[in-house]
């Protein structure tokens, strides 16, 4: 079963509560302190070149406009690509899943906002130019489950990053899924929908199974709901495996940083985010 269908319908409510005005402030400290991208001053030429209208360019504007580019990779509904456009940044967002980027699109067109979309398999990550920021946040790492498909994502975030262009994304550990998340189930009702979050989760493949059962309510009047499931797949890492895929990818990892703390990660980390460059 396809993740992210019917449920790209209900996400954004049941995700009221993410902070994303911090992640979208850590981001824009992560980039400005360790990045090469800056927020563009002139909104006319971030449009110019997200367009791909080039010509009247000089090659200088050309090469600052990939430099300021940020590259959000598993963007979802674009809330935290919206909030990073706002911070003045030229943004791409892209996304697998069709109906995500539906919701994104529709943000787009209430805000008035520059942002592209491209649904894009990040496995299969095609750019027009390189780009100075590449991110991934809120653990959409964790859906690729193999050593190759991790491999495969960060080779091509090194092929198309910026000469001295920073990659920064988070990942969920094992100790999260095997302690905190793993065999556990999780409700929550709201006043027109309602979801039950099941877990199961797999020692062997560190992979945690999560079947996703939401109810939708589409007649107020005759109280009806609509039900829907969806199984989602995610895999936990280390900090090890994480750091080695991000060597062998040929990146150079800057940090890791507990998600929660900003400090140095531990054994009871439960989400990591790590910041590289390019090789």
């Amino acid at each position: 079963m396809e993740a992210y269908k019917d449920f790209a319908g209900v996400y954004d409510i049941f995700m009221d509560d993410a902070p994303y005005e911090q992640w979208a402030d850590f981001a824009a400290d992560v980039i400005e302190r360790y990045g090469i991208s800056r927020p563009a001053q002139n909104r006319e030429m971030d449009t110019a070149a997200a367009d791909g209208e080039m010509s009247g360019m000089r090659p200088e504007e050309i090469l600052r406009s990939e430099r300021d580019l940020v590259v959000e990779l598993g963007c979802g509904t674009g809330t935290l690509t919206e909030l990073l456009y706002r911070k003045g940044y030229d943004v791409i967002g892209i996304d697998s899943s069709e109906e995500m980027l539906a919701q994104a699109i529709k943000k787009r067109d209430r805000t008035g906002s520059g942002i592209l979309y491209l649904c894009q398999d990040m496995r299969e990550l095609d750019l027009y130019s390189t780009a100075g920021t590449i991110l991934s946040v809120c653990d959409s790492i964790n859906y690729l489950l193999q050593d190759e498909d991790i491999l495969d994502t960060f080779r091509l975030v090194n092929q198309f990053l910026y000469p001295g262009g920073l990659f920064f994304f988070d990942f969920n550990t094992v100790y999260k899924y095997e302690t905190v998340i793993g065999d556990t189930t999780i409700a929550e009702n709201r006043d027109n929908c309602g979801f039950i979050w099941e877990n199961y989760y797999h020692d062997k493949e560190h992979v945690n199974e999560y079947d996703l059962t939401v109810f939708v309510q589409e007649d107020e009047e005759r109280e009806l709901f609509r039900r829907f499931s969806e199984t989602h797949y995610q895999r936990g890492f280390t900090l090890d495996e994480m750091s080695g895929f991000v060597k062998d990818s040929g990146m150079k990892l800057l940090a890791a940083l507990d998600a929660d703390t900003h400090g140095e990660p531990g054994q009871c980390s439960e989400r990591i985010y790590m910041i590289c460059r390019k090789g």
